[in-house]
């Protein structure tokens, strides 16, 4: 203080609030479903029916082989059923007179039973027919290549006129799912049992993605799963959440951060974090009583972020602390509070970062 002049300071008054508590982690965006379309016969790519980064539907078709050998090869399936469905009818009119006649002996049994087997074999050659005309139809149905999901087309992998087969390991296009679409991402072991104590009472665990810098929100989805083995190198655990995305705001392999509501704290008193000093007690805070006297106030910290910490302990909602001008400051000291304000005044309550007791993010070397 200059001349016994009260030292100008700027003060706001803890607030009781709700405060939401955040788990946060890091993680990657990945399609819920990702499948490289490959064609199922051997033949000439004769036609694309995609654009490549085009949404489709499952069953839509997406290209198409040269038929035409799998039309012949079903013809000729059809031709050769037709033959031995009319020689089993044959077989079984001469069947039906034989039994006639041996009723009055005028065919021997062995010419009977004889009858009766080529009946037998024919039935036989009659169903491997059926099914060589379903193999043919089938290998004709699978030159029209469609979509097995709903999702999103990359570039195509191979042209119009090349010859493809079953075994190429590239295909044609890679399809991947991204409505829905999956975060996958990291949150220390620590935190398992907070985690798996929501799950258990049947809570939704609510679940935000926010760009690499973290300042802004890209979407909003729910807890899907959750790993079952920490990594031993890391001493994390992965969980999968799950988002709509019908605005397409997540892509795959995209890096976001990761934000999961894991509980809301009532009627915490909160104040700016600028107000929260460090010392060698640890965090304390300078309170102004009714004549605007400092004192030291020793306090334990709860979940905080950037601009609000939570007070656990050593504070009361309504006490007024000193945020601006605290390097002036002497225990007893008289003041002159040149600008009141209240805690969300400046700053909008907490996004509820972690906790954290040991983090003195807004110690402004300050005098013990």
């Amino acid at each position: 203080m200059r001349g016994g002049a009260p030292a100008p300071v700027q003060a706001a008054t803890a607030r009781s609030e709700a405060v939401p508590r955040y788990l946060t982690g890091l993680g990657t965006i990945t399609a819920a479903n990702t499948v490289t379309v490959r064609s199922r016969v051997d033949g000439q790519l004769m036609a694309i029916h995609f654009k490549e980064g085009q949404q489709v539907k499952a069953g839509d078709l997406l290209a198409e082989i040269d038929p035409s050998q799998f039309k012949v090869a079903l013809a000729q399936a059809q031709g050769q059923l037709a033959k031995d469905r009319a020689m089993l009818a044959n077989a079984r009119r001469d069947l039906a007179r034989y039994q006639q006649l041996g009723k009055t002996h005028l065919v021997s049994r062995q010419e009977l039973d004889a009858q009766q087997a080529l009946v037998n074999e024919t039935e036989g050659t009659l169903k491997a027919d059926e099914a060589a005309v379903a193999s043919a139809q089938l290998q004709l149905d699978w030159s029209r290549i469609t979509a097995p999901i709903d999702g999103r087309v990359g570039l195509k992998q191979v042209d119009i006129g090349n010859q493809i087969s079953s075994g190429d390991t590239t295909g044609i296009v890679v399809l991947t799912q991204t409505h829905p679409i999956d975060l996958v991402f990291t949150l220390p072991e620590s935190d398992i049992a907070a985690v798996m104590q929501a799950q258990k009472a049947g809570k939704t665990l609510t679940v935000e993605a926010w760009d690499r810098t973290n300042s802004t929100k890209l979407s909003t989805g729910e807890l899907l799963s959750l790993d079952n083995q920490i990594d031993a190198t890391t001493g994390t655990i992965k969980l999968k959440a799950r988002f709509a995305n019908e605005d397409d705001a997540l892509f795959p392999n995209q890096f976001v951060n990761a934000r999961m509501l894991i509980d809301t704290q009532q009627n915490a008193v909160v104040i700016p974090t600028a107000a929260l000093q460090m010392g060698n007690e640890g965090h304390f805070v300078w309170v102004l009583n009714d004549d605007n006297n400092v004192s030291k106030h020793t306090v334990t910290t709860g979940i905080q972020n950037s601009e609000t910490v939570v007070i656990s302990a050593g504070l009361s909602a309504g006490d007024r602390v000193v945020t601006d001008g605290i390097d002036r400051l002497t225990e007893g000291a008289k003041v002159d509070v040149v600008e009141a304000q209240t805690a969300t005044d400046n700053a909008k309550p907490t996004r509820g970062e972690r906790s954290s007791t040991d983090s003195a993010r807004a110690a402004k070397g300050a005098r013990s």
